[in-house]
């Protein structure tokens, strides 16, 4: 038995399934593959876009906190139609994770940390301290404009 369901815009097929050995229900989802895209990384080495790896790790940034992982799934999807819509074949990494830390600001300013400690490589806890602090600063800015 197979129930299909369009999802994010006709983006991805969702398609709920059940074993004909077993009978049990999993589900899968199936996406277009638009334009094969290149991921510029440190070193100059290149390798193929991957959208499971960019979800790792905004899980690994999110985890514990309280977002959905319907919202998570639509953040790297708009990551991924941001990047595609440049209609570029290569990409530099730095610029994919200027574009996730920039969306995870948004969302939670500790999943933005955690994405942003291990992207930038911090080395120490100044790093730490001094991205905090910038947010901190930001949210300043923004509530005196709100008043």
């Amino acid at each position: 038995m197979v129930d299909s369901r369009s999802s994010n815009d006709g983006v991805v097929i969702r398609r709920r399934r059940e074993c004909l050995k077993c009978s049990k229900r999993f589900t899968t989802y199936e996406r277009v593959e638009k334009i094969h895209i290149s991921v510029i990384k440190r070193g100059n080495i290149r390798e193929d876009f991957d959208r499971g790896k960019m979800l790792e790790g905004v899980l690994k940034a999110c985890q514990k906190r309280p977002i959905s992982l319907d919202r998570i799934e639509q953040l790297v999807d708009e990551v991924g139609q941001e990047i595609e819509a440049e209609g570029k074949k290569e990409i530099k990494s730095e610029e994919i994770g200027n574009i996730v830390m920039n969306k995870l600001q948004s969302l939670d300013d500790v999943a933005y940390v955690r994405f942003a400690s291990v992207y930038r490589q911090f080395k120490d806890v100044n790093q730490f301290m001094s991205e905090i602090k910038s947010i901190l600063n930001e949210e300043k800015r923004n509530d005196k404009r709100g008043r």
